[in-house]
């Protein structure tokens, strides 16, 4: 298993992945028109592969993506008297069925903490499902309050 940054070779995979991810999570979707998902995405990935914002990171097994997260740098407003890093946001943590539970996804996310530590970004914060939350806490994450939102009407 080789854990790396996502280059374009991955696009057409991430694709599919996301797309399984949402199905798998939300049926009422698999009726939508998998050409305009792919065209939309494909331009998110192809710009977030050539930023600086989004890093997509991936586990591969014999050129085949098993799992991936995505984590965007969040840049904050610059404070008198400290130095400002920004943070992380992670999302999109997904790994193929018949690759759960076998420690992938953990190794996956122990080199995001080291790459987060090795950077000094200064948090990463995800909003886990129900059923991720013990993997987070397993890798070191703390379970806290949720945030506070804003639907405009």
């Amino acid at each position: 298993m080789i854990i790396r940054l996502a280059v374009d070779r991955d696009i057409h995979q991430l694709i599919k992945m996301r797309w399984d991810f949402t199905i798998e999570h939300d049926e009422s979707k698999k009726n939508e028109s998998y050409e305009t998902f792919e065209k939309e995405c494909q331009a998110f990935l192809e710009q977030a592969i050539k930023g600086n914002q989004w890093f997509i990171w991936v586990a591969e097994d014999e050129g085949k993506v098993a799992s991936h997260i995505f984590i965007e740098l969040i840049h904050k407003v610059p404070r008198p008297g400290r130095v400002t890093n920004p943070f992380a946001y992670m999302t999109n943590v997904y790994t193929l069925p018949e690759y759960r539970n076998k420690g992938i996804g953990s190794k996956l996310l122990n080199t995001i903490n080291n790459w987060i530590k090795d950077n000094n970004y200064e948090f990463v914060i995800v909003w886990p499902s129900d059923d991720s939350i013990n993997f987070y806490k397993k890798n070191g994450y703390v379970h806290c309050t949720e945030a506070m939102e804003y639907f405009p009407s």
